[in-house]
């Protein structure tokens, strides 16, 4: 039995391709840069990897290439092979707190939530609808990023605003990421080899989110009622006084829409660096001594300490810490300068072994009260068990 995971980013796309018979990868690989310069794809199969740059206007385009190249290096005979489809949607509010078949009516739902994360949800729709047109017979399964995160408390996941709000209107944190935090929180959980644990767990990305964990369950997470909230990323500004927003409608004389999505696409790294929203770009031209992207850098790091440290308070301590994402899990220096500004809660990290950027591996010294780990997350596996479950159930 074959099945398609699909994880599409804000400026991406991963694609695994799984045999579910025999639990082993046919192909998998990421189109990357989507809708920025540059951009390209890699499919890894059988020992090969084939890479090409190409203009890859948004998801939809990158989607039916994806399928044609499936086809043309022969990793299937028919596309009828495939016989499900797993989609990673970010945002499911509190209509789905577990993965479900696409149906008309999920479809709908799904169109109706696309406001509360505008550079995601838009995305996942156009990719299942080009699936359900290039694999007909196929059952399509979404599996949410906010799921994981239904197991907040009120506490947690309520804003202090008139309730009516929330209660008629839905506006509560709901956080992302959560096939990855769940991803890592399982295999911390097989890692230590027990149930009770203490987690904070950083997806360090082109989007960005850090969540307490405890027991395998998800306690606090920095995204909010949007994927907009929390840390600096690409080219989301994070956390910020909503007090910005009519000030600057009145400025430049545009409406609350323009200027959530200035938030969304013209902030962040982007516009810190006011160079590039990729943390490789920045590293290298902070590198050179440019002083925008060392700024952008540095403001980075610091947001994701002062949420670490939240989170280590939060839990009454923390058993491990652990990174995941591209950044999290390739930028050595980056974690190096998270975790030097948090020896003063016991974390210290050994420099040598956090240079070998080597995948699950462990980074912390022998001085460290908490275990620092590189996890390389895989939703595609989550979503894929998903996708199994739910076709064979």
């Amino acid at each position: 039995m074959k099945i398609m995971s699909v994880n599409s980013g804000s400026s991406s796309l991963k694609f695994c391709l799984f045999d579910m018979d025999y639990k082993n990868v046919v192909a998998r690989g990421l189109f990357e840069r989507i809708g920025i310069d540059n951009s390209k794809y890699t499919i890894k199969f059988n020992d090969e990897v084939i890479s090409e740059e190409m203009e890859l206007m948004d998801h939809s385009v990158a989607v039916s290439t994806l399928l044609e190249k499936l086809q043309n290096l022969g990793l299937v005979k028919s596309l009828d092979e495939i016989v499900g489809v797993g989609h990673r949607i970010v945002q499911g509010k509190d209509v789905f707190k577990e993965s479900v078949i696409v149906t008309d009516k999920v479809m709908e739902q799904l169109e109706n939530l696309i406001p509360l994360a505008p550079l995601h949800n838009k995305a996942n729709v156009m990719g299942i609808k080009a699936f359900q047109e290039f694999l007909p017979n196929a059952i399509m399964v979404a599996c949410f990023d906010t799921a994981y995160h239904m197991s907040m408390e009120e506490e947690s996941y309520l804003y202090a605003i008139p309730y009516k709000w929330y209660s008629e209107y839905g506006v509560r944190k709901y956080g992302a990421h959560g096939i990855s935090h769940r991803y890592v929180s399982r295999e911390i959980r097989k890692l230590l080899g027990k149930d009770e644990f203490k987690l904070i767990s950083c997806h360090l990305g082109s989007g960005a989110s850090i969540t307490a964990i405890e027991n395998g369950k998800s306690i606090d997470t920095s995204m909010g009622f949007t994927p907009l909230a929390g840390l600096i990323m690409m080219s989301r500004s994070g956390d910020v006084d909503p007090s910005i927003i009519p000030y600057v409608m009145e400025k430049e004389g545009k409406n609350a829409s323009e200027v959530i999505d200035d938030l969304n696409r013209n902030s962040g790294l982007l516009a810190l660096s006011e160079y590039s929203g990729d943390m490789r770009d920045i590293l290298a031209k902070a590198l050179e001594g440019d002083s925008k992207c060392i700024l952008a850098k540095n403001k980075f790091v610091r947001r994701v300490v002062d949420y670490i440290a939240q989170y280590y308070v939060l839990l009454g301590g923390c058993d491990v810490l652990a990174f995941t994402a591209g950044i999290g899990e390739n930028r050595d220096s980056i974690r190096q300068e998270i975790c030097e500004k948090l020896e003063c809660l016991g974390i210290k990290i050994d420099k040598e072994l956090n240079k070998t950027n080597q995948q699950f591996t462990k980074i912390s010294s022998e001085e460290s009260k908490t275990l620092i780990y590189v996890v390389p997350t895989d939703e595609e596996l989550m979503i894929a068990e998903d996708t199994f479950n739910l076709i064979n159930r």
